[in-house]
């Protein structure tokens, strides 16, 4: 079947964003190093955002509780007030940053809505893609926005049941293998990863353990409506 629906992931496909993260978490080693040099924040991190998941879900307020967290814990209830107030400062600042487009998608994503239905799908928090979303300048050229708490295979199957998408007409298009190609080939629809150059350690999964057809590979969105256009 012809692809007439395109989903398309937010964060570090459609904009920026994995390296908020990184920034603010070297500012939380820095500041952490200050009390305790030889502490490993980020192996603490990792583990307290992996156990906060199922609670806080993703996003940016999810990290800051969990960089909170981590300074608590680190310092056994030493932090001085004043330091937890710069954690949630740059919490506060992540959610302000203006929403920085990759090279090429603003015409790569206009070329796709003059020839299919587009979904933002994504994960987070609502308030915050819907903020990013907004200060794209992309809103107007999607059908809909589906923001979810885990991007699997049951997730995808709700969004194409509730919007009455058939899979073998749907594409998704991301940057992480986890969460944007493996659940939908799941589900017998196709996928298009175009990786980013850095990726949160939770959306790796190994190469091999995809199957070997109904995915593809771009090195830049830039190319996308051509590539449709060629597997159409």
């Amino acid at each position: 079947m012809p692809i007439t629906v395109v989903g398309l992931d937010g964060d570090d496909t459609l904009w920026h964003n994995e390296t908020r993260f990184i920034l603010t978490q070297e500012e939380l080693r820095e500041l952490l190093h200050r009390h305790l040099p030889e502490a490993d924040v980020d192996a603490h991190l990792a583990r307290v955002e992996m156990k906060n998941l199922g609670v806080y879900g993703y996003g940016v307020k999810a990290f800051t509780l969990s960089m909170i967290e981590t300074a608590i814990q680190l310092t056994e209830g030493r932090i001085p007030a004043a330091d937890l107030e710069v954690i949630l400062g740059w919490g506060r600042r992540m959610l302000m940053e203006p929403t920085e487009l990759l090279d090429g998608v603003e015409p790569a994503v206009r070329e796709l809505s003059e020839r299919y239905d587009l979904l933002l799908i994504t994960k987070g928090d609502l308030f915050d893609q819907e903020g990013k979303l907004a200060r794209s300048g992309l809103a107007d050229l999607f059908l809909g926005v589906e923001v979810v708490s885990e991007k699997n295979a049951g997730a995808y199957r709700g969004i194409l049941a509730r919007r009455g998408i058939k899979a073998d007409e749907f594409v998704m298009v991301g940057n992480s293998l986890r969460s944007d190609i493996l659940p939908v080939l799941e589900l017998g629809a196709r996928a298009v990863h175009v990786p980013y150059h850095v990726t949160w350690h939770h959306e790796h999964v190994p190469e091999e353990s995809l199957p070997r057809e109904g995915w593809y590979r771009l090195e830049s969105i830039a190319a996308i409506g051509e590539f449709l256009g060629s597997i159409n």
